[in-house]
């Protein structure tokens, strides 16, 4: 009895085990790497119509869907989406207006109000992986975003190539040049200054959001957003994929943590680095390099069970040594987070660290999940407090 038990228990693990390193060995391609890191082919909206934006809630032409050509040929599906307070300025008008995909952008007048504003604000939104621009807590975010000054705050939203109605092929590099695309349209096209937009993004997209910012603040002269607001953040792939667990409950590659050699040679395998650590240093290095004044905020939940909270405690920390000359030990660093922080109770709590140039912001809130969060106040709050600093709001 005893040896046919354990006769079938050897079978089971050996099937785990077969099935693991199946998996494993899936995971070591580019193309099962590239459906697991950005999980494209999920869509999430598969029975309504992105191009009939009231479907998840908005107003009738509250949302102008178009396309945004990048440099090496894509089209990006994006949703240009207006603030309730100005749409009921313009409501008979824009009711009055054909609905659905727009071939010429600028011809409409959600677009025009936009660009001819010039105390409009604009925030850039990337998006996580998977979904389109109209999955889940998406649209709520939208709302959470423009509604501290639903006068004048538009959202810009859109699907990375391959995600939804986007052609092309997910990968590091494509984003990049997908997130150039979406901010020379913003300011070329729209005519939107930098001081007048906000980079946000959430889970993947803050990998986005900071490759971006990075990107800008090196340029000469330097460009500077208003603010970046990064939901969520992962320190880089390679710490991700070692601490993720499907459904909160699978582990992806901490099994292989027990044996060093093999975990460390699938760690060298991942293609798309998404080295956030690196880049949040080197945007604070190059502004405070500069003297470009900059906001930087970083908002995560103890409950986020899919991106742990103690990457944005590491991002927070890259952050502020970068601003410290000869550095500042992670240890350090939280020794002055207990003494200086402010706890807000079950809202969690908040650290502030201060430059002459810049302020780095982190907040951790208690509960808010890892997309539950997108439409809470503090992610209002958070647009509110980089725009106020900016004059003429």
């Amino acid at each position: 009895m005893v040896t046919t038990i354990l006769k079938y228990v050897s079978i089971s693990a050996a099937v785990v085990i077969g099935l693991y390193a199946t998996l494993l060995g899936l995971l070591s391609t580019p193309f099962c790497q590239s459906l697991a890191v950005y999980l494209h082919g999920i869509q999430m909206t598969w029975f309504k119509d992105l191009n009939v934006p009231e479907l998840f809630g908005f107003l009738r032409n509250q949302v102008s869907p178009f396309n945004i050509p990048t440099s090496d040929g894509e089209a990006l599906y994006a949703w240009h989406i207006i603030p309730v307070g100005l749409y009921r300025k313009h409501e008979e008008a824009l009711i009055a207006e054909p609905s659905g995909f727009i071939l010429d952008i600028t011809s409409r007048l959600s677009f025009k109000l936009l660009r001819d504003d010039p105390e409009a604000r604009l925030v850039i939104h990337f998006h996580g992986a998977g979904g389109t621009v109209g999955s889940g807590y998406r649209t709520p975010n939208y709302r959470a975003l423009s509604a501290g000054h639903p006068d004048k705050i538009h959202v810009l939203t859109f699907d990375y190539r391959g995600f939804g109605r986007s052609t092309g092929t997910p990968s590091e590099q494509g984003l990049l040049l997908d997130a150039l695309a979406v901010v020379e349209w913003a300011t070329h096209v729209a005519g939107i200054p930098p001081n007048r937009i906000i980079v946000f993004g959430q889970s993947m997209g803050t990998a986005v959001t900071l490759a971006i910012s990075e990107h800008f603040a090196l340029q000469l002269p330097p460009i500077v957003f208003a603010g970046t607001v990064l939901i969520a953040p992962l320190v880089d792939s390679a710490t991700l994929v070692s601490t993720y667990k499907i459904a909160g409950t699978i582990p992806l590659l901490s099994p292989l943590a027990r044996f060093p050699t093999a975990f460390a040679y699938m760690r060298t395998l991942i293609r798309d680095k998404w080295l956030s650590k690196d880049r949040i240093a080197g945007y604070i290095r190059a502004n405070e390099g500069n003297g470009e004044q900059y906001r930087l905020t970083l908002i995560h939940a103890e409950d986020d069970w899919d991106i742990p909270f103690h990457h944005s405690q590491i991002l927070f920390w890259h952050a502020v040594n970068a601003t410290v000359s000869g550095g500042i030990s992670y240890e350090d660093l939280e020794d002055k987070k207990c003494k200086t922080k402010v706890d807000l109770g079950a809202a969690g709590s908040v650290m502030e660290w201060r430059t002459e140039v810049g302020v780095i912001r982190e907040e951790i809130l208690q509960t808010g999940l890892h997309d539950v969060i997108m439409a809470y106040p503090v992610i209002t709050m958070a647009v509110m407090r980089m725009f106020d600093s900016e004059e003429g709001l």
